[in-house]
C-alpha cells in the first residue's frame, strides 16, 4: 500500500465514473410495466447562473432516494429541467443589454456543468426548459383545452400598477406602498386577466388534504387555510333611505352571525360598487379610494397598515332591531376580493374591528360574555373577547352557545327573507396575465368584429419575437407590431395577438406530467402519465408549501378533465427540507464579509490579513445580500462532490436547517479517507468476491456480521423514513465495529474472519453508495467487483443476526426495580422466573414474605407480587 493508494482521490474518480453512468445510461428510465416504478423528483431550479449549497443539499435527498430505490429493483425516474421564464431575465437585459433569451439558456449550460460535477442519478434525456417552445407550445394548447371546457375566463381584476415600470407587480413587490424596483408610488388599477377557474375545484383541494399522508402536516394545514372554507351567512342589511339608486341594501358574509347584536357598523371595500357610485359625486371619497390604493392588495398588507374609514353618512338598519342604525364606512382593510365586499363589524369579539370602532368613537356591546362573568357588568377593554361564552344583550338568542348561536340566527334571517346559510372560500380565482416579455405568450387574437378568437392549433407555439427592446417601460411585445399585427383566424381581418404572458407559476404547475414523455406531440402521453404518475416523492423548500403547491394541484385536476391524465393528486409524497445557513460577519463600518476573508482565532474573527475584529452574527440562511454563502464549485474542488453531499446529509435532520462549517466538511472529508484506508489496508486478507460463506464463525466474527445485519435492517428503515442524518450517524457506528474488528484481527484473521469483513465492508459500500455514488463505485471497484454498485441490489438483513441472543430483563418487586437477569431471548417463562428469584437484591426485597404473583413479559420485565 502506498501513501498515495491510502488517500482518496475524489479529482480522479468522480469524473471517472460521471463518464462511466453516461456511456452505460445508468440512469435512462423507460416504462417497464413489469417493473414497480419509482417517480422521484426534486422542484426543479430555476437557472441563475450558479448553484448554491441549498440545491446542493435538495439534490442530494433526492439522489439518495433515487439511487437506493433503484438499487431496491424500482424502474425509477429522475429527471431535470429549469423553470426558466421570469422577471430576473428582464432585469438582466434592462441592465446588460442582453436578450433575455441569451442570459437564460447561458445560465442552464453554466448550471447544468456544475450539476453534473454532482453526480446526480439523472435521467438528463429528459430534459427541458419552460422557455422552449416545444414545452410552451403544449402548455398553450392546454390553456386552450381549459377554455373549451369552461376553466378559463377573461375578467377586470384590481392589480398592483408600477407607474415607471409600467406593469403589474405582485403583492410581494409593493413595499411600503412602492415598486420593489423603481421605487415609484404602486397605484391600484382595473385590468383584463385571463383568470384559472381554481375555485371550481376548491372542494376537492381542501377534502383531498385529508387523504394525503405523506405530505407534512404544516404544509396541508397552510393549504387548507389558504383554501379557506367557512360555514356562514349571507345576508343583507336595509340601507335607510334616500338610499343611492340600486344599494337599498348591502350584502354581507359572515362565519359568526351569532354575534349581530353586537354590530356597530357596517364596513364596505374602496372597490364596493356602493362606494365607486358615492364617489362620482363627493371628492373626498375619491381622495380616500385613492389612499387605500397606495396599500398592495395582499392581505398581509392591508393586516399590517392603519386601519382607516371614511363615513358616508348612510345607514343601515339592524335586521332584528329597526331602532338600531349602523353607520355605513368605506374602510381600508375590506377587500372587494373576499367574501361580498362589505362586512358588519362587532368590536366586542374582533380585534381589528374593537380598533376601528375606538378610532372612530363607535358603540361597543359585548354580546358572548365568559362563563362565571355577570352580563350586566362585564365589558371588553382594550382586548375583544374572541373565546367561548353565553350569548347575551341579543334578544331571541340569550343563554344559547355559539353554535346554537349561529343556527338559530340563520334560521331567523332565513325565515325573514334577508338571507340563507352559505359555504364561502377564502381562495379566489387565479389571475395569470403578465404585462411581461419573458414568459409564455397567451395563445389568444383579439378582432375587432368577432372578438376574442384562440389560435387555432396548428399555428401553435406562439414564439416570443427573438428581436427585443427594453429602452422603454412596460411591455416590449406591446410595441412589436411584427409580434401584434396578425390576421383575424375566423373573418381573415387585421386583428392583434394578446401581448400578456403567463404567470410563471403556470410553467411549474404541469413540469411533472411533461417529464413523462417529454417527446410527446401531445402535451402528455396517456400510456406514460398513466405509469409514471403521481411523483412518488417531491421534495422542496417550505416557501412553495401554498402558491405552486396548490396550482400543481389544480392544473392536475383541469388536466383530468381535459383528458390528459387520469388522476387529481401529483404528489404522492412530499418532503420540505431545512436550509443551508453559516455565520455572518460585519466588518466595523457595517460591510457584510464573506468566509473567505475572515480568520477565526478561538472564538475571534479578523478580516485576513490585518488585526481588524470583525462582528460574528447568528448562523442565518445563505444569501448574497449577508455574503454568508459557500461556492459549491470550491468545496467540490477541494473536497469532492461526495464529501458535500455526505455533509449535508450527515449533519441535521433534513427538514431542519443545517448549518454550514468548516470543521463539519473537515469531518466528512476525514470519514470519507477513513473508510477508504478500511477498504485499502485490508485488500491482502480479504477472500474473492463471491466466496461461499464459511460453516462456523468465531465469537468477535459473529459479532461483526450480527453489527453489519442490524446496520442494514436500521439504515433500510431510516431511508424509507427520511431519517438520512440517523442512517449516517448508523453508518459510522459500523465503520468504527468494522475498524476495530480490522485492528484486532490483522496479525491472525482467519477464513471465516475474512469473510466476515468483506461482507462489512461490501456492505458498507453498498449502503453509502446513495450518499457517495463516486466513491462507493471506486471502493467497489477496489473490492474486485467488476460491476458497478449502481447496479447492485441492496444488501438484505439476515433476520437472524439482527435479533439479539440475550436480552437484560429489569426485574421489578411490587413496582421497584430491585435488580436484572442477562438471560437467552425468548427462554421459558419459568426459568426466567428462577432465575429472577435467584438474585440477591431480590431475596432481600422479598424477605420472609409471601410471593403472590410473578409475571413474566418475554424479553421485557419481570413482576413479582409479594
Amino acid at each position: 500500500m502506498s501513501p498515495e493508494s491510502s488517500r482518496y482521490n475524489s479529482k480522479t474518480s468522480e469524473p471517472k465514473w460521471q463518464a462511466a453512468w453516461q456511456a452505460a445510461e445508468s440512469f435512462k428510465a423507460e416504462a417497464e410495466k413489469t417493473k414497480p416504478k419509482y417517480y422521484m423528483l426534486e422542484m426543479f431550479p430555476y437557472p441563475s447562473g450558479r448553484l448554491h449549497m441549498g440545491h446542493i443539499r435538495n439534490d442530494a435527498m433526492g439522489d439518495l432516494i433515487a439511487r437506493y430505490k433503484k438499487a431496491q429493483g424500482f424502474n425509477v425516474l429522475h429527471p431535470m429541467g429549469w423553470d426558466a421564464f421570469g422577471m430576473p431575465a428582464e432585469n438582466a437585459a434592462m441592465e446588460t443589454g442582453r436578450n433575455p433569451g441569451e442570459w437564460t439558456r447561458a445560465n442552464i449550460a453554466a448550471m447544468r456543468t456544475q450539476m453534473k460535477r454532482v453526480g446526480l442519478a439523472i435521467d438528463w434525456s429528459r430534459e427541458f426548459a419552460t422557455c422552449d417552445p416545444e414545452y410552451y407550445r403544449h402548455e398553450q394548447a392546454l390553456f386552450l383545452d381549459f377554455l373549451e371546457k369552461g376553466l378559463v375566463y377573461r375578467k377586470e381584476s384590481r392589480v398592483n400598477w408600477d407607474p415607471v415600470d409600467q406593469t403589474v407587480i405582485a403583492n410581494e413587490q409593493v413595499i411600503d406602498g412602492n415598486g420593489w424596483r423603481s421605487g415609484a408610488p404602486v397605484e391600484q388599477r382595473t385590468l383584463a386577466q385571463w383568470t384559472f377557474k381554481i375555485t371550481d375545484f376548491a372542494d376537492s383541494l381542501i377534502d383531498e388534504l385529508d387523504t394525503m399522508d405523506r405530505w407534512p402536516d404544516k404544509v396541508r394545514l397552510m393549504q387548507q387555510n389558504w383554501i379557506g372554507r367557512s360555514e356562514g351567512l349571507q345576508m343583507h342589511f336595509k340601507v335607510e333611505a334616500p338610499a343611492p339608486e340600486n344599494h337599498e341594501t348591502v350584502e354581507i358574509f359572515t362565519t359568526r352571525p351569532d354575534t349581530l347584536y353586537g354590530a356597530s357598523f357596517i364596513a364596505i371595500s374602496p372597490d364596493h360598487p356602493l362606494t365607486l357610485q358615492l364617489a362620482e359625486s363627493n371628492e373626498a371619497v375619491t381622495a380616500f379610494r385613492k389612499e387605500c390604493q397606495r396599500i398592495g392588495t395582499s392581505e398581509e398588507a392591508i393586516e399590517t397598515a392603519e386601519k382607516l374609514g371614511f363615513e358616508t353618512g348612510l345607514k343601515a338598519v339592524h335586521p332584528f332591531d329597526d331602532k338600531i342604525e349602523l353607520p355605513i364606512y368605506v374602510a381600508n382593510f375590506v377587500l372587494m376580493e373576499y367574501g361580498t365586499g362589505a362586512i358588519f363589524g362587532c368590536p366586542a369579539h374582533d380585534q381589528r374591528d374593537l380598533d376601528f370602532a375606538r378610532k372612530y368613537n363607535l358603540h361597543v356591546q359585548a354580546v358572548i360574555i365568559p362563563k362565571g362573568e355577570d352580563p350586566a357588568t362585564w365589558d371588553v377593554g382594550t382586548e375583544a373577547f374572541t373565546g367561548d361564552g353565553a350569548l347575551a344583550h341579543s334578544g331571541f338568542l340569550n343563554g344559547l352557545s355559539k353554535e346554537d348561536g349561529i343556527a338559530a340566527a340563520i334560521k331567523a334571517i332565513e325565515k325573514r327573507g334577508e338571507g340563507t346559510g352559505k359555504v364561502q372560500y377564502r381562495l379566489r380565482d387565479w389571475g395569470i396575465s403578465r404585462q411581461r416579455y419573458w414568459g409564455c405568450p397567451i395563445p389568444i387574437i383579439h378582432c375587432q368584429d368577432c372578438g376574442i378568437v384562440p389560435v387555432p392549433r396548428a399555428d401553435l407555439p406562439v414564439e416570443l419575437p427573438a428581436e427585443v427592446s427594453f429602452d422603454k417601460p412596460g411591455n416590449p411585445l406591446d410595441r412589436n407590431e411584427k409580434f401584434v399585427q396578425v390576421p383575424c383566424p375566423t373573418c381573415k381581418k387585421p386583428a392583434r395577438r394578446e401581448t400578456d404572458t403567463f404567470d410563471t407559476f403556470v410553467d411549474s404547475s404541469w413540469y411533472f406530467a411533461r417529464f413523462c414523455a417529454p417527446q410527446a406531440q401531445t402535451p402528455t402521453d396517456r400510456a406514460e402519465v398513466d405509469y409514471w404518475l403521481p411523483v412518488d416523492q417531491y421534495i422542496g423548500g417550505v416557501e412553495h408549501a401554498i402558491l405552486h403547491l396548490l396550482y400543481a394541484r389544480f392544473f392536475t385536476r383541469a388536466m383530468k378533465e381535459t383528458g390528459h391524465v387520469d388522476l387529481i393528486e401529483p404528489f404522492d409524497g412530499l418532503f420540505t427540507q431545512g436550509m443551508v445557513c453559516h455565520e455572518t460577519y460585519r466588518s466595523a463600518d457595517g460591510t457584510w464579509r464573506s468566509p473567505e476573508e475572515i480568520t477565526r482565532q478561538g472564538e475571534d474573527a479578523y478580516l485576513s490579513g490585518t488585526s481588524e475584529k470583525v462582528a460574528v452574527g447568528p448562523s442565518v440562511k445563505m444569501s448574497k445580500s449577508l455574503k454568508n454563502t459557500v461556492d459549491p464549485e470550491e468545496i467540490i474542488e477541494h473536497y469532492g462532490a461526495d464529501t458535500a453531499r455526505w455533509f449535508v446529509l450527515s449533519d441535521s435532520p433534513p427538514e431542519r436547517d443545517v448549518e454550514w462549517t468548516e470543521s463539519g466538511i473537515e469531518g466528512s472529508w476525514k470519514f470519507v479517507n477513513k473508510l477508504w484506508r478500511l477498504v485499502d489496508e485490508n485488500l491482502n486478507t480479504l477472500p474473492a468476491s463471491g466466496t461461499a460463506i464459511p460453516s462456523g464463525f468465531a465469537e468477535a466474527e459473529t459479532a461483526l456480521r450480527r453489527a453489519t445485519h442490524k446496520t442494514i435492517a436500521a439504515v433500510t428503515d431510516d431511508i424509507d423514513a427520511l431519517r438520512f442524518n440517523r442512517a449516517v450517524a448508523r453508518i459510522y457506528e459500523l465503520a468504527n465495529a468494522i475498524n476495530g474488528f480490522a485492528a484486532k484481527t490483522a496479525e491472525n484473521r482467519s477464513s471465516s474472519g475474512g469473510f466476515a469483513l468483506r461482507e462489512a465492508l461490501e456492505t458498507i459500500i453498498q449502503m453509502v453508495a446513495p450518499m457517495m455514488p463516486h466513491f462507493a463505485e471506486e471502493a467497489w471497484e477496489k473490492l474486485g467487483h467488476d460491476t458497478m454498485v449502481t447496479n447492485t441490489p441492496w444488501p438484505q438483513a439476515e433476520q437472524a443476526l439482527t435479533r439479539d441472543d440475550e436480552v437484560t430483563l429489569p426485574i421489578q418487586v411490587n413496582g421497584k426495580k430491585r435488580g436484572e437477569i442477562s438471560v437467552a431471548k425468548d427462554l421459558d417463562a419459568k426459568q426466567v422466573e428462577t432465575l429472577a428469584r435467584a438474585v440477591d437484591t431480590v431475596i432481600k426485597a422479598i424477605g420472609d414474605k409471601a410471593v403472590r404473583k410473578v409475571i413474566v413479559v418475554p424479553n421485557r420485565i419481570v413482576n413479582i407480587v409479594i
